[in-house]
């Protein structure tokens, strides 16, 4: 798959992610209505292959947001994830997912489609927020100096 159709996958599964998070709604249910609805509509036509990724990201984010929602409020000094503007909280949740569980894609790569997501749908700060507590909890888990599942990730 090439770089556009899997930037095309990660803003569909930020959308998704969003939608989720804002709406209550089951993952599932939030999967189907975008695919079935308009709302991919902007992104073009999605490769069979994009959607199964950006459906792989939705999927595994959300089932892991407390371990990965716990990293987040550990990594970001003065900030409660429940207080962050939701795209920014939403982008985090993406990209440490892919951090953890992408190996295959380079951790800069990945740092910056997190920041060009943030920078389109989130607020002025939106870039330089993500990109500080997501490059720290990268740098932390690489040190050691974080670890999944530890009290208080939430895992």
């Amino acid at each position: 798959m090439d770089v556009q159709m899997r930037h095309r996958g990660r803003e569909a599964a930020l959308r998704m992610l969003y939608q989720a998070d804002l709406s209550g709604d089951p993952v599932e249910e939030v999967i189907s209505a975008f695919f079935a609805g308009d709302l991919a509509e902007d992104l073009g036509d999605l490769s069979p292959e994009a959607r199964a990724f950006a459906e792989r990201l939705v999927r595994g984010a959300w089932r892991r947001r407390d371990e990965i929602d716990g990293l987040i409020a550990r990594g970001s000094a003065h900030w409660r994830i429940e207080r962050m503007a939701a795209v920014d909280r939403n982008v985090l949740r993406l990209a440490l997912y892919e951090l953890l569980e992408e190996p295959a894609t380079p951790a800069a790569v990945i740092l910056d489609e997190a920041v060009e997501l943030a920078k389109r749908y989130g607020g002025e700060e939106s870039g330089a927020f993500v990109n500080g507590v997501a490059d720290g909890i990268r740098r932390r888990l690489a040190s050691g100096d974080l670890v999944r599942g530890e009290p208080g990730t939430g895992a």
